[in-house]
């Protein structure tokens, strides 16, 4: 069987994907699932003007074990997992899964040094409320647990937040693939309002609260890409719970 690396990168979503085995033989149908398997990542650098990842992939004998070792090359950076098992998928798995958690570190540096340079020239952009708020209203709904008073007090940022929101979620591939099929920007912002609404007490003292709902966005869609389900079902229990 020839180097499955002579054939070329394997393309996933703008991501190249390039294989290297030493020690072994993987057929190339295994090759091919394995580079389906990096889907979720692809997605997630899908924007990134570089992305390329390399899999070297080697047979222990002595050890009788897999040795996977996954490179993410992305601007300025380049990042690596690997994990060893008697199994191979199991150890590609865990590799692909500890860089899929490093590709979200870096992009949350990538977000903290553009917001600062944001900052140093004035620029960092606000949720604003199109009438005025009540803020008192807003603390004392959401120090009651009254989550529908809660959300008829901030309804005025709705506007501004949704444009945010549908925005922001650009920056997640795997959020924004999702829209339009059970996933809306309506349900992102419902996330940044209930999350605002359960950490209302942590919000800083003299911070204007549409300054701190810009704040609340990237945790919220970073908290949907982590379990889709699972925030869809808290979003609709609280929508409901608004009539």
């Amino acid at each position: 069987m020839a180097d499955p690396t002579t054939a070329g990168p394997l393309v996933r979503h703008k991501l190249q994907v390039y294989f290297d085995t030493h020690g072994c033989e993987l057929a190339h149908p295994v090759i091919e699932g394995m580079a389906d398997d990096l889907d979720s990542l692809a997605l997630q650098v899908a924007n990134f003007p570089v992305a390329d990842a390399r899999v070297l992939i080697t047979w222990s004998g002595r050890n009788n074990e897999y040795a996977v070792k996954v490179s993410l090359i992305l601007p300025g950076e380049t990042l690596v997992a690997s994990d060893h098992d008697p199994a191979l998928h199991a150890a590609y798995a865990r590799a692909v899964a500890s860089l899929e958690d490093a590709v979200a570190g870096y992009k949350e540096r990538l977000d903290q040094v553009a917001d600062r340079r944001r900052q140093e020239v004035g620029t960092r952009q606000e949720v604003t409320a199109a009438t005025p708020v009540d803020i008192a209203a807003v603390d004392a709904a959401a120090a009651s647990g009254d989550y529908p008073a809660f959300r008829a007090a901030v309804a005025p940022y709705e506007d501004s937040l949704r444009l945010r929101v549908g925005r922001w979620v650009e920056r997640y591939p795997a959020v924004a693939s999702r829209l339009g099929k059970g996933l809306n920007v309506n349900d992102l912002m419902e996330a940044v309002f209930l999350d605002a609404f359960e950490g209302n007490t942590r919000r800083p003292s003299g911070e204007r609260y549409g300054e701190w709902l810009e704040t609340l966005i990237d945790p919220a869609i970073r908290a949907i890409e982590r379990d889709p389900d699972g925030a869809l079902e808290n979003i609709n229990m609280a929508r409901a719970a608004c009539g």
